[in-house]
């Protein structure tokens, strides 16, 4: 038996612990088999010896981050520790270094949280096109809005377009009050709420007032040609083949494009094809244009999202083996209709 105490003299306490103790419930969740106490500004930890180390080790990844940042969500509180289901856990290289993607207003730090995030931002040096797919809650618009913003102020581009298909997830789009502009504006709030996190509020009214920075439905993109610019198709799965090929068109010479989707969420009425599948399988291997897939260990927001997200991959397999199944039964009994079939004409 071994027992170790960590003192939390350098952070908030309260930013360790979380709102009525959140985050140390986490922490003794995910090391069931140690006793953990807390003092004050202490925490005591009891148990086997290896255990105790690696609490130490993760607990210590803890305190560097809020000795960085000031501020931890339960979320990534809960990543930094590991995940107790599968045992993911971030190896982002928690003293600092290359992950800051951007400084947003009063100092705040955009960073890549993750390896696939992380990832975006290497290849977005290299490449002129970025195909990032992966499911919700994974930072694919955030990451793609703070690339784009880092490569204005560093005046890489002349301007930022971000861009979505307009598609009525299940509301109708005419109903909604307003003018043309109000009633798309829903559709991109997810944009204006990255761009709030990065740039103040006189600069960003600036740079839209005079157009440095565009956001627009993906309708509006036809004949134009995008240049100097760093351009963002955001829910992608969401744009048809014929969508998908005219915005990849309209891409200048001097321009970089993230095109971002999750695959399981097309609003798309069940008569039309989302066309991002077939750009992401028909484009590999084209120099210049990168493939990134995001996935559960990416997700950045609840930490329930993850889970949420494993419980419908769950689902999703049982119906997709159910579907394979019945498909083998028409066959089985086609083949056999056929033999009979065949039987009977050779009498």
């Amino acid at each position: 038996m071994t027992e170790a105490i960590i003192n939390l003299e350098t952070v908030n306490p309260i930013e360790f612990f979380g709102i009525n103790n959140n985050k140390f419930d986490i922490l003794k969740r995910k090391f069931p088999l140690l006793k953990i106490l807390s003092r004050g500004s202490q925490i005591k930890l009891s148990g086997q010896p290896e255990e105790v180390a690696n609490a130490q080790v993760k607990i210590g990844q803890v305190i560097k981050y809020l000795e960085r940042n000031g501020h931890l969500s339960e979320s990534y509180f809960s990543q930094i520790l590991g995940d107790e289901e599968t045992g993911e856990t971030i190896t982002e290289d928690l003293s600092g270094g290359n992950d800051i993607l951007v400084f947003g207003p009063n100092g705040k730090v955009i960073r890549a949280k993750t390896q696939n995030q992380k990832l975006m931002a290497s290849v977005s040096e290299k490449n002129d096109i970025i195909f990032a797919i992966g499911p919700a809650g994974t930072g694919k618009t955030y990451t793609a809005v703070a690339l784009a913003v880092r490569a204005l102020k560093n005046k890489a581009v002349r301007k930022i377009i971000l861009t979505r298909p307009a598609v009525e997830a299940g509301e109708s789009l005419g109903f909604l009050p307003g003018d043309l502009k109000e009633k798309i504006d829903p559709y991109l709030r997810p944009l204006y709420d990255a761009l709030d996190d990065m740039l103040p509020s006189d600069k960003l009214n600036y740079y839209m007032a005079n157009r440095i920075i565009e956001i627009a439905p993906l309708a509006y993109m036809r004949g134009r040609t995008l240049d100097n610019s760093f351009i963002i198709l955001d829910e992608a799965q969401n744009s048809t083949d014929l969508q998908l090929k005219m915005f990849l068109t309209r891409i200048g010479p001097s321009a970089k494009a993230i095109i971002t989707g999750d695959l399981t969420q097309v609003d798309l009425p069940k008569n039309q094809r989302s066309g991002l599948g077939k750009a992401t399988r028909i484009l590999k291997g084209i120099d210049g244009i990168a493939h990134i897939e995001l996935d559960e260990s990416d997700v950045v927001r609840h930490r329930l999202v993850k889970s949420i997200i494993r419980a419908y991959d769950k689902e999703q397999n049982v119906e997709d083996e159910l579907e394979e199944k019945k498909f083998q039964e028409r066959a089985a009994m086609y083949e056999k209709n056929r033999e009979r079939f065949d039987q009977r004409n050779s009498k």
